[in-house]
């Protein structure tokens, strides 16, 4: 039988050095990190986000406003509420809609008087007394895709999108549609439009994204800009187009949608949560929010951040920021989560 070789022990003064060198290079690579990305950011002394109690755990998803006090919000599991004091409180509503049916109101939109509401599965509703009763409206069992935003464009007329980029106008109240795109873009997970009319969409893998505008037969088709998959993208005030995308990156375009020229990604926290909207405010202060109550904004166009304060004692996920107009604003977040814009 061979003997097996003995292993050979290591000194005690070079198992000390191994580990002093171990120490002193894992301390170098930790600052070298920190010298290229934040791990951190200031806290805002004061925050001009409101919490608005909801008694509901549905998450809502939108809001619109007939006129400067009285709106509606809506959101998952049936969700709509009432406001006739600007947003600031929320009455629970019930529509006439058969029980056993749990339907996503994902869109909202009036025009005076004239409200839109879409849904999913298949639903559109159309009301024409400020919201006071909501007619159901039948769509086309051969519509592509599911209905997914909805603009009142003025007097029975209304624009339509769906789940996979197919757009449709109606003059007549939602009696009849006309296809404006030939094509569909595709199953997508963020869609967004403009008031000119324009469209951005993201693909469901966030892999492209595409580009409609009025008068165009076809989407135009973009290659995302890095390897990181798309999250969400929108429209700048300036009508530039933003988009967030996986690592919390954030990117600006200041070329048109035909030949886009994308800033160097801004990267404003790295605190393991994505981001998932970006808005500006009426100030025109940048607003970004995501996962676990993160909630930053910027008033030097994204060079320098802070978290706010109020957005950081909610235990939610902000999943949209809007402003809808008239000085108002709202963070939606999961499980009844609102925050409401003060200034």
């Amino acid at each position: 039988m061979s003997a097996s070789l003995p292993r050979r022990a290591t000194p005690g003064p070079q198992r000390l050095l191994l580990s002093l060198f171990s120490l002193v290079l894992a301390l170098g690579l930790g600052l070298g990190l920190t010298g290229c990305v934040a791990t951190g950011l200031p806290l805002a002394a004061a925050s001009p986000w409101q919490e608005v109690p909801l008694d509901t755990r549905s998450s809502p998803l939108d809001v619109a406003f007939s006129d400067s006090r009285h709106g509606f919000l809506v959101g998952s599991n049936r969700l709509i509420m009432e406001s006739n004091d600007g947003g600031a409180s929320w009455q629970e509503r019930a529509l006439d809609l058969p029980v056993d049916e749990n339907f996503r109101l994902i869109s909202i939109d009036f025009r005076g008087k004239e409200g839109w509401i879409v849904g999913q599965p298949g639903l559109l509703l159309h009301s024409d007394d400020n919201g006071q009763s909501w007619s159901r409206l039948l769509l086309d069992t051969k519509l592509p895709g599911e209905p997914y935003l909805i603009t009142a464009l003025g007097p029975k007329q209304a624009e339509l999108a769906t789940n996979v980029g197919a757009i449709y106008r109606s003059a007549d109240a939602g009696n009849s549609w006309q296809a404006l795109v030939s094509d569909a873009a595709g199953s997508v997970r963020d869609l967004r439009r403009d008031d000119q009319g324009r469209y951005v969409s993201v693909s469901s893998l966030g892999n492209f994204y595409a580009t409609w505008e009025p008068g165009q037969a076809t989407w135009q088709p973009h290659q995302r800009v890095s390897s990181q998959r798309l999250q969400s993208m929108g429209f700048q005030p300036d009508g530039g187009l933003w988009m967030l995308a996986r690592g919390a990156q954030l990117r600006f375009d200041s070329g048109t949608p035909e030949n886009p020229e994308w800033s160097k990604p801004v990267i404003p926290i790295t605190n393991g949560f994505g981001y998932l909207d970006l808005a500006w405010d009426p100030q025109g202060a940048l607003w970004t929010g995501g996962g676990s109550g993160t909630l930053l904004s910027s008033t030097d166009g994204g060079k320098r951040w802070s978290k706010d304060p109020v957005g950081a004692r909610q235990p939610s996920n902000f999943t949209r920021i809007v402003f809808p107009g008239d000085g108002k604003g709202f963070v939606f977040g999961e499980r009844g989560s609102l925050l409401r814009w003060v200034g």
